[in-house]
Formats: C-alpha cells, structure tokens, sequence
C-alpha cells in the first residue's frame, strides 16, 4: 500500500527521555499515523537476543510514550482493549494504561490460528471470542501487521459482534510492529467502519521505530520469506533506529526486525531455532549472493545514491541531524562492503549456539 505514504513525510511531535513520536504526514490518508522510537524498542527490533520478558518489557516506554501522547490530545474517557491471542500477549497495553493514568473500561479476547494443511499455511480461522460490546467504545489494540490478514479477519469480527449487538467504535488505537499494509487496511476499515457509525473517528496508530515494508519474493539470497518478512526498502524507518542499526556491524542483515513475536516470547527454544535456519540458510547461499546487492537490499537503496535523493527515499526532510545520519549510513555501506557474508553469517550462528545453551 505504497500509495499511502508516497509523498508523505514525517513530522517529530514528541521528543522526551531518549523518546520520539513521529507522525506522518500526507494529503492521502484520513487517520493518525505515528513512529514511536525508545531505546528498548530499538534494542528489540536490532537484536533477536532479546526474549521473554524481556521483549515484553523492552516496550512498556515507547507504549506509555504513546497513551502519552494521546491523554495531552485529548484522550481522556478510557478506552477498552482487545488481545488478539497470542501476538496481542507481547504489548503492554494495561500496563501502560496504568501508568498513565487511562482507565481500562473492558478487556475483550480473540484468537486467530492458522490453518496448517500438509505443512502449508492455507488460512485463518477464529475459535475463540470474549468480547463486551459496549456503545461509543475506544478500542486498543496491538499486534504484528504484516500481510494484515489477521487484522482485516480479527477487527471486521470484532466490528460485525459490537454492531449485532448495538455497540459500536468511536476510535481504534492501535500499537504494532508493522507495515505499510497496515495503512491501506485502516483507511478502507475506516470507510466501512464510518458507514456503520458515521461518528467514528477513526484509527490512531502507532508503529515501533518504523513502517515497514514486507518482502515480495525471496529477496536477493532466496531465504527470505514474501509477504512475511519485514524490511526497509520503500518503508519509513525512524531516524533513531536507522542511527542504531549502524552501530551494530551485523543487525542490519537479520532476516526480519521482529521473526515470529509469539515464539520470541513464550518459545523461546523455538525462535532460536528459526533465528538459526535463517543464519545457516544465508551461509548457504552466501557463495552465490552479490553482497553488495544485498546490502542495497538490506538499507533501502543503491550504494551510490546522494544525500538529495536519499532524503527523498527515506522521507527525512526537515528532520534534525539528518546529514550526520548519512554520512554514518555511507562509512556503514564501506565498512561493510569489505567483509565476507560467510564471515557474518558464521558469527551469529555461533552466537546464538551459545544462547541457545541457556534454554535447553
């Protein structure tokens, strides 16, 4: 749903604690938009070392910074949440209801399994609801985006119940790790929600330290996995984050910024696990990759490209520190032009071997 965000840009709306909220801006979308960047969401997002309760907690600022954010606007008559199982585990919302002082009205389950048939995801299906239709009712969410078909399935039930039996929403919020699909999902749930109540607000929603694209293919290496895999190509990345994954010499070519949230969180022996096929795939693969293609593929553009036409890619006008963010990304792509990917890719497998030592 590139369409959404072609012309659009970010503007910092909140800058506190190491904090920032972004909200995106452009002529083409009706909702509220927003990047949240904290040091813990960045830690979780660059390094699939960060688990359990860990993951869990590494979110509770930037989330708090958010409801924040929303109380100062004018949020201020509570708000219902709905955890859609497990995903929706992993966010703090009640938590940092709690912390900033916004009352939690109702608590409303459902869950979204896939269909496996002969090892193939072939589906979703819904077999379990508690839900409390209540009238004019803020709704608080989060969950992975990626391809959005558990959001379209989950929140298009959820809407169909309350209407069945004279609820209905006044304002969705929304936390996720997600991407660009999501926009186009909530613009559209957006018209059909207000069709239904022509009083609704709409979505307010908020992305940790980006929005994300997804992979259409298997990307340069042929192990990544379309439609599920996130990435940075054609998406907005907070500059924070950006800043941050330079730091690391090996973050920026993890298979995803996020892998499976469930297993991070509750089966933690598991995501290891795939951590480790990934790492040991792209070994594989690494004699016949061009590593400065996947580089390109990894960062968001081609190595050659200008301070002007990066802005323009990254959607970063107007923001502070911008050409010290560059030049930082440019000595990155250097650096990291002359290293092996077997080299890497070796490095962390070894490392988490060592991790998964802890869990066995």
């Amino acid at each position: 749903m590139l369409k959404y965000i072609e012309n659009a840009g970010l503007r910092r709306v909140v800058l506190s604690n190491d904090t920032s909220i972004y909200k995106l801006e452009s002529d083409r979308i009706q909702n509220n938009y927003f990047i949240i960047s904290s040091p813990g969401t960045r830690q979780l997002m660059a390094s699939p070392e960060v688990v359990g309760f860990d993951s869990y907690k590494a979110m509770v600022p930037a989330t708090s910074a958010g409801l924040k954010y929303l109380k100062t606007n004018g949020m201020n008559d509570g708000a219902s949440i709905l955890t859609i199982l497990r995903g929706g585990l992993n966010y703090p919302l009640e938590e940092c209801c709690s912390n900033t002082g916004i009352n939690v009205r109702g608590i409303n389950f459902v869950s979204c399994e896939r269909i496996i048939e002969k090892g193939v995801i072939t589906g979703l299906d819904i077999k379990y609801e508690k839900l409390h239709p209540e009238k004019d009712c803020v709704l608080m969410i989060g969950d992975i985006i990626a391809s959005g078909d558990t959001l379209r399935l989950c929140l298009g039930k959820v809407a169909e119940i309350f209407h069945r039996f004279g609820g209905s929403f006044r304002k969705v919020v929304f936390f996720t790790i997600g991407g660009t699909k999501a926009i186009g999902i909530m613009e559209r749930m957006t018209e059909e929600f207000r069709r239904i109540w022509p009083e609704f607000e709409g979505f307010e929603c908020f992305f940790y330290e980006g929005i994300f694209t997804v992979y259409e293919n298997f990307g340069i290496s042929g192990v990544n996995t379309p439609d599920i895999d996130f990435g940075w190509q054609n998406g907005i990345i907070s500059p924070e984050f950006r800043s941050y994954v330079m730091d690391d010499p090996n973050a920026l070519f993890e298979k995803c910024i996020i892998y499976d949230g469930g297993a991070r969180r509750y089966e933690i022996y598991a995501h290891y696990d795939e951590v480790l096929e990934y790492w040991n795939a792209l070994l594989a693969a690494a004699p016949h990759t061009n590593f400065d293609y996947f580089i390109e593929e990894k960062i968001g553009y081609s190595i050659g490209t200008e301070y002007d036409e990066w802005l323009d890619i990254t959607r970063l006008q107007g923001i502070a520190g911008t050409e010290e963010l560059f030049l930082k990304e440019k000595e990155f792509i250097r650096a990291s032009s002359k290293r092996k990917l077997a080299e890497i890719c070796n490095t962390r497998i070894a490392e988490f071997k060592r991790k998964m030592t802890q869990y066995q």
